[in-house]
């Protein structure tokens, strides 16, 4: 952590999230929360999760915290058992809404895609309205998925995708990749759905704009959404031009693994991991 990932990672408490978060609200950011983890393997670590972000819920409300949540199916116990997941996560939400806050399901690699928007369905059924979820641009079925979920009012965040994916189910041009998160950005506009704009792409954001000033979409209806520590002049920016930001920052003893995900998309990343290693060596 000393050596450079405090840039990406708050650290591995929700005391330190807390301190990274009213910082940034500080400076003029939301924020998103995510405790990191995935693949969890059995139920009392997925009963754990759960638990740690109810926790972090009344923390982040008690300190008056402008934070939401984001959560993995995966880390609440999707491949343990289906069931057992869709409880955790109801647990989460439930606790969420009664705090006035809200809870997003982040999306995986493509095979946990169905179950992640089953639970999504099966909270917005029981009556949960404060839950979100993600589509990734570079997957084929997205745009359908949105036409699936409109009628639900849904609140979404579009990203363009980080997990390694077959050319069967996904583009594997960025330019194809690129259009498809467009498309997925204007049909979502179109049809009213709170719209998260997640992407650290000046180009793409430059697009987004001048979108929402051809079709006059109220600054209710969206915001963008960057990673901590990642294309932090473009967050400062937007937030500059009058534009809601929301900073995810994430936290957790599982931030090794999430620090080399970082690292491996973009290798200005790993330049500056290093210049700050060398430097405190």
């Amino acid at each position: 952590m000393r050596f450079g990932a405090s840039r990406f990672v708050a650290g591995e408490t929700a005391e330190e999230f807390i301190g990274a978060a009213r910082r940034a609200n500080g400076d003029g950011f939301a924020v998103t929360a995510g405790i990191l983890g995935e693949d969890t393997q059995n139920r009392q670590a997925a009963a754990a999760a759960a638990a740690s972000y109810i926790d972090l819920l009344q923390r982040i409300a008690r300190n008056e915290i402008d934070s939401s949540v984001a959560l993995k199916v995966t880390h609440l116990g999707v491949e343990v058992d289906k069931e057992l997941a869709f409880e955790n996560v109801a647990s989460v939400a439930a606790t969420a809404q009664s705090l006035g806050n809200f809870m997003r399901l982040d999306m995986e690699q493509s095979h946990h895609v169905d179950d992640t928007l089953a639970i999504y369905r099966r909270l917005r059924n029981q009556g949960l309205q404060n839950v979100g979820f993600v589509l990734q641009s570079y997957l084929y079925r997205s745009l359908d998925d949105l036409a699936n979920h409109l009628p639900l009012g849904t609140n979404v965040r579009i990203v363009k995708g980080a997990y390694l994916e077959p050319p069967s189910v996904a583009y594997q041009n960025k330019a194809d990749v690129d259009i498809n998160y467009m498309r997925l950005l204007a049909r979502s506009f179109r049809h009213g759905a709170f719209t998260a704009v997640a992407t650290h792409d000046a180009t793409i954001v430059e697009a987004v704009i001048r979108l929402i000033e051809e079709h006059k979409i109220p600054r209710n209806r969206f915001e963008f959404q960057m990673l901590y520590g990642i294309s932090t002049r473009l967050a400062d920016t937007l937030r500059a031009r009058g534009y809601r930001v929301r900073l995810a920052i994430p936290f957790g003893s599982y931030w090794f693994p999430y620090l080399m995900r970082r690292l491996a998309e973009r290798p200005a990343n790993l330049g500056f991991f290093l210049r700050n290693a060398l430097a405190r060596s």
